[in-house]
């Protein structure tokens, strides 16, 4: 059975990564937005390297912060 567990401990972890690299760039669209609207609002208008400059930097700050690994289960 240890083999059996290591496959699927294994596609537990590639499910769980695609999830979280399409959440990430799910974020990272909807902070384009947030950031594009602010500069609006604010009177600006940047370019749209610097509009997804920041929004990269916003969405990889809040990524890092609310991420962490969690350790893996043991048997008791």
């Amino acid at each position: 059975m240890g083999v059996l567990d290591t496959f699927g401990t294994l596609a537990s972890a590639l499910i769980a990564g695609a999830v979280m690299l399409a959440f990430a760039i799910l974020s990272l669209f909807v902070t384009v937005f947030i950031v594009d609207m602010a500069a609006a609002i604010g009177g600006l208008s940047p370019s749209d390297g610097f509009v997804v400059l920041g929004a990269a930097i916003i969405a990889a700050a809040a990524i890092v912060a609310g991420g962490g690994f969690a350790a893996p289960e043991t048997e008791q």
